[in-house]
C-alpha cells in the first residue's frame, strides 16, 4: 500500500495542504492497514509506535481532509463509529464481514460478488460510483 501512501500525499499537497507530521503520520498509518479503522484506533496507534502523541483534533481533521478529496472511504459497520481505509486510485477493493458479539471486522473479496453489482448496476438507471457490503453476524471464535 506504499502507492497510495504517496498518492494520497501528493494529493494533498496539490490541494494546498501543508506537509506537516501529523498529517503524514496519519496517512503513513493508514497505508499500512489491511483494513478500516477508527480515528479512535488512528489515534492510539500512533501515540504507541512512535511514542509522540498526534491529537485527537488532528486525527479527525486529517481523515476529513482525506474523504473530502475521496482518498479514504468512509464506512459504517453498525457499531455507531466510522471508520476509514485508503481509497485506491485503481478501484481495488474488499468488503466486510463484522462479528455482532465482539466487533471483529475481517476484509474479504469475491469476484463473483462483484459480477453481480456490475449485473445490477447495469439493469437500473443508475451509475453506480462505489459500493461497499457489509455482512453482520458471528466470526469462528465467538460462534
Amino acid at each position: 500500500m506504499k502507492g497510495w501512501t504517496e498518492h494520497a500525499l501528493a494529493q494533498l499537497e496539490d490541494a494546498g495542504y501543508r506537509k506537516g507530521g501529523a498529517r503524514r503520520a496519519v496517512v503513513e498509518h493508514l497505508g499500512r492497514q489491511s483494513c478500516a479503522v477508527s480515528a479512535m484506533e488512528v489515534e492510539a496507534a500512533l501515540r504507541s509506535s512512535s511514542g509522540r502523541a498526534v491529537g485527537r483534533a488532528s486525527v479527525y481533521r486529517v481523515l476529513e481532509q482525506l474523504a473530502t478529496l475521496h482518498l479514504v472511504s468512509r464506512l459504517s459497520v453498525g457499531d455507531g463509529t466510522t471508520r476509514y481505509e485508503p481509497s485506491h486510485p485503481s478501484g481495488e477493493h474488499h468488503h466486510h464481514l463484522v462479528c455482532d458479539s465482539c466487533g471483529a471486522v475481517t476484509p474479504f473479496e469475491d469476484p463473483e460478488l462483484e459480477k453481480a453489482v456490475a449485473r445490477v448496476a447495469s439493469r437500473m438507471p443508475f451509475s453506480v460510483a462505489e459500493h461497499d457490503i457489509v455482512l453482520h453476524g458471528q466470526c469462528g471464535a465467538c460462534r
